[in-house]
């Protein structure tokens, strides 16, 4: 299981899980009970209950770099370009806009 805190303006909205059966998005109590609370994005409103998927959830893949920029994170960090869950934990602490993604220690050797 992996898993990575989804912040939104600097502010920790969420949690991002994937483990054998998919992936889990989850807004935090304090973001979703939050008056004005954002979504990080529109494909994913504000809930309580959590969005779960098969694959990764578009929004979250579109922040994974493309092109040359993918290239040099998949030579430089051996990153299988298959792994998207591994591409976004890897690459996108720093992404252009609202939404950053930092890992949380791994469960997989636990």
């Amino acid at each position: 299981m992996r898993s990575a805190e989804v912040h939104l303006h600097g502010k920790l909205a969420g949690h991002l899980i994937q483990n054998e059966e998919g992936y889990t998005f989850t807004y935090t109590p304090q973001h979703w009970q939050a008056t004005l609370a954002q979504p990080v994005s529109l494909t994913l409103p504000v809930r309580e209950q959590p969005y779960v998927e098969r694959v990764l959830f578009p929004f979250f893949d579109g922040l994974i770099p493309e092109g040359w920029l993918l290239e040099v994170a998949e030579r430089n960090w051996k990153l299988n370009p298959r792994d998207r869950m591994g591409l976004l934990l890897a690459c996108c602490q720093d992404c252009i806009g609202a939404v950053s993604i930092y890992p949380l220690a791994s469960t997989e050797d636990a």
